[in-house]
């Protein structure tokens, strides 16, 4: 029998949540089981089931053949858009950052970057380049600019062709890239109903790129539907680990620990950590409730933040990311110096397994609450079980703390007054509200 992938609680019920043993919100076992078979039923958590997939792998199927004829992936996208295909990337194609790479390379366009946009367009020869546009809403500003953008540029070097170089994923009916893709004939994927962005990467949303980079894409798909399996076949078991995440998570919160941190031993990993951060203050950042996510790497992160978890305040929860089983590496030379001898036979990777060890041991002693996540290994069907325990854990949390997971209200905000101060129509309070505040008397200092 492999391995298993498995939480230790050892070290979860500390500090002040020692002897609370996830009670009382473990009481509200019935309601949010019955909750979610209610949601799950009316396909409102497609992220759990996911009713797409059939349709998505025999999509991505024809499709490979026509994205492996490139050598260069541009994907426009922000926030869920971009971070889950970068996790990935990072995780399982790790080659494009090591020297003499020759495969496919995967550019990720999300932020609003003039400067490496530029150099993109420069430098990358356009007939092997593919374009991928990637917003639910279809009307994303930043994406939507990107894609202007991009797309004159593969007109002004390809002439009509430029359609060839251009795929779109984006709601099936509604939005800006939906008609550009019928206006234009473009090759389109859907993102499906009810499936937000910080939830959508084992959709068309991170598959796509990870089809172009030649990942195993269905070992995804399988992990992550094999942690669902047992609520959609059975309801919601009440040892079922993201809802005992949930329960520890929202202790947390009830007794003061405002930060989670995600501390991934696992190098190759270490992208997840903002995949995880977005999925978490997105989906919980309401209403004043919920705790903030702090993405951190070992060892990196001992030599930087590490003094904060230990000895700063007392306001941490942790999520441990390791694997026994990474791979050992170089073995250290017999001819060592006197002070470093006991190194003698010991491999280069033996020094993460023990950094880890002794990072865990020291926020066990610090009273830092923490769950640690043990891989059996480092595949895909591994990443997609991790992420959707995530996914899950962050559901069931957010009802929980009764605020609503699957929205971001508060984010729109900060879209509505960047496109009244573009002059987009149809902003007139916002254009209101923003020339009032720019009109304030301000303080400054220069240094």
């Amino acid at each position: 029998m492999p391995a298993m992938h498995r939480l230790d609680w050892t070290n979860a019920w500390t500090g002040r949540l020692e002897g609370q043993q996830e009670a009382p919100f473990a009481l509200r076992h019935a309601d949010i089981a019955h909750r979610f078979a209610t949601e799950l039923s009316a396909g409102r958590l497609p992220f759990v089931d996911m009713p797409y997939a059939e349709d998505l792998i025999a999509s991505l199927e024809a499709l490979t053949p026509r994205l492996r004829r490139f050598r260069h992936m541009v994907l426009l996208g922000i926030g869920g858009s971009a971070l889950g295909a970068r996790a990935l990337q990072k995780a399982f194609h790790p080659s494009q950052d090591r020297p003499g790479h020759t495969g496919p390379c995967l550019w990720i366009a999300d932020n609003i970057d003039a400067d490496t946009l530029e150099a993109w367009f420069a430098t990358l020869p356009a007939r092997e380049t593919i374009v991928v546009a990637v917003s639910k809403s279809g009307g994303t500003i930043e994406t939507v600019a990107q894609y202007l953008l991009a797309r004159e540029w593969l007109r002004g070097h390809l002439g009509e062709s430029w359609r060839e170089n251009m795929l779109l994923v984006t709601d099936v009916a509604h939005g800006f890239m939906r008609q550009e893709a019928d206006t234009h004939g473009l090759v389109s994927l859907p993102v499906p109903d009810h499936l937000g962005g910080r939830y959508s990467v084992l959709s068309a949303v991170g598959l796509v790129p990870a089809a172009f980079l030649g990942m195993d894409w269905r070992a995804l798909l399988d992990g992550a539907l094999s942690v669902g399996r047992p609520l959609r076949d059975g309801g919601l078991p009440a040892d079922h680990p993201a809802w005992r995440l949930a329960l520890w998570n929202r202790s947390l919160m009830a007794h003061g620990y405002t930060q989670i941190i995600f501390f991934a031993y696992i190098p190759l990993w270490a992208t997840f950590g903002p995949w995880f951060a977005q999925l978490w203050a997105e989906s919980l950042g309401k209403e004043g409730k919920g705790s903030m996510p702090l993405p951190a790497t070992g060892v990196t992160d001992q030599h930087s933040l590490q003094q904060m978890f230990l000895d700063g305040p007392r306001d941490k929860g942790c999520l441990f990311l390791t694997c026994p089983t990474l791979p050992a590496g170089r073995a250290f030379p017999l001819q060592l110096p006197d002070q470093w001898a006991f190194l003698k036979g010991a491999h280069f990777g033996d020094l993460l397994h023990a950094e880890a060890l002794g990072t865990r041991m020291a926020l066990a002693s610090c009273d830092v609450p923490t769950v640690a996540l043990e891989m059996a290994d480092t595949g895909p069907e591994a990443a997609g079980r991790m992420m959707a325990l995530l996914e899950l854990a962050t559901l069931f949390t957010g009802w929980l703390l009764d605020i609503n997971p699957l929205d971001q209200p508060a984010v729109e905000l900060g879209k509505r007054l960047a496109n009244a101060k573009l002059g987009a129509p149809g902003y007139e309070a916002e254009g209101s509200a923003l020339a009032g505040f720019l009109a304030r008397e301000g303080e400054r200092q220069e240094f």
